[in-house]
């Protein structure tokens, strides 16, 4: 997840660092991107951890979402005042979400839900 986030921030920061906007002050269309990309990298994160995972791919996704939600809190606490609260706030709740969706998606893939 971190790797597929990491890797699609530095392409949009390098390709178009206008349309990003300044360190602390990002612009709508860019936070609205890295939610959707985060979203994505999440279901891709729950998917692969289910698909991994040999017994209980359900707990394992869970597992994942609970340490994603802990990391995305830390996050939000330490980047306060640097970036809108709205924002950290969705991020807290869609990328643990988003793991649980796609490790549900690689279950019914699976036949067991």
């Amino acid at each position: 997840m971190a790797v597929l986030v990491g890797v699609a921030t530095a392409i949009i920061t390098k390709s178009v660092p206008e349309w990003v906007g300044a360190p602390g002050q990002p612009r709508a269309g860019y936070i609205f991107v890295n939610l959707g990309y985060s979203f994505a990298a999440a279901i891709a994160g729950g998917y692969v951890t289910a698909w991994v995972a040999k017994d209980n791919p359900l707990i394992h996704a869970l597992a994942l979402a609970l340490i994603v939600l802990l990391l995305a809190a830390l996050s939000a606490m330490q980047q306060r005042g640097m970036q809108p609260i709205w924002y950290q706030l969705l991020l807290v709740a869609i990328t643990p979400a988003g793991v649980m969706l796609g490790g549900l998606l690689r279950i019914r893939l699976l036949g067991i839900m």
